[in-house]
């Protein structure tokens, strides 16, 4: 095992916050390895006056990370499993996962106490350039209309304190890690997973590395199966539907003893189709198949 480990990471605060959860968790299990943290920027980071979709989609967050693990420049990259692209570069593959955090969206709103009800009463504008967000905020709420926002978590509170939103849409557990869940400017609405179904990967830190290595000092750290397992289906749904393409989607499972729920939500040339179902975890696959044929036959 090497005794020094290079780990890719982007340099927003949040970025920071999630490898140094992987780097502890590493470090308490194993004290001989030494961790070095390789900040790098990527085109997601840099350009934020476009949609993600105009230059390259949830690649534009990784691609620089794949080159840099294939090159040897570092070891591992430690990316939010919802930024992964649906294909990963040959010869890389998701190592390991940390145990999902809160999944949730929340409407973040300034601290004017503003509630979902509020939202409902009279015209309100919120940000987010997520077209699965867009699509559920406006089947959720009646007056709202939505403005595109990209940029770090701090970046958009700005804004949204600052008077450009009444409300902006983030991840709670980004929220979380950020220590921003007690911030007195602002206000915590949260959307439960049934009235609004997370990104596929959301709340889950995902640690991607070259597929030839063996990595065993992560799976006795910070690894966690269940969370792989949610991933894998949820990822998979994204890949089946062709995630990439310019459509709304949203994919969210969870395991309950040996039996896994999946919820899916999403929207083909103006049809919105939602499916949900459960099976064992052993048949995981085969119930994900099941429920995105349902969905092609609906909005076909």
């Amino acid at each position: 095992m090497k005794k020094i480990i290079r780990i890719g990471t982007r340099k927003s605060k949040l970025a920071l916050m999630q490898t140094n959860i992987v780097i502890d968790a590493i470090k308490k299990k194993h004290p001989e390895i030494n961790c070095e943290v390789v900040e790098m920027s990527t085109k997601g980071d840099e350009i934020l006056d476009k949609s993600l979709l105009s230059f390259g989609g949830k690649g534009a967050f990784v691609s620089e990370f794949e080159k840099a693990i294939k090159s040897g420049e570092i070891d591992l990259a430690v990316h939010s499993a919802k930024d992964m692209p649906m294909d990963l570069l040959t010869g890389l593959k998701i190592v390991a996962v940390t145990k999902r955090e809160d999944p949730r969206d929340v409407l973040v709103t300034a601290n004017n106490k503003d509630t979902i009800n509020d939202f409902n009463k009279t015209n309100k504008l919120i940000g987010t350039t997520s077209l699965r967000r867009k699509l559920q905020i406006k089947r959720l709420l009646n007056n709202v209309d939505t403005k595109d926002l990209r940029g770090n978590v701090q970046r958009r509170l700005e804004k949204l304190i600052s008077g450009e939103y009444d409300g902006i849409i983030l991840a709670a557990a980004g929220l979380k890690r950020l220590g921003l869940l007690d911030d007195e400017r602002i206000n915590l609405n949260y959307l439960s997973v049934e009235d609004f179904i997370p990104a596929g990967g959301q709340g889950i830190i995902a640690v991607e590395g070259r597929a030839e290595e063996e990595f065993s000092f992560l799976k006795d750290s910070i690894h966690n199966e269940e969370a792989m397992y949610s991933l894998e289906v949820e990822r998979y749904v994204m890949k089946k539907l062709n995630a990439g393409c310019n459509e709304p989607i949203g994919a969210y499972s969870f395991i309950d003893k040996d039996t896994i729920f999946l919820d899916i939500i999403y929207e083909h040339n103006g049809k919105v189709s939602r499916k949900k179902g459960s099976d064992s975890i052993e048949n995981r696959l085969k119930l994900t198949e099941k429920l995105v044929e349902e969905i092609l036959q609906e909005v076909k």
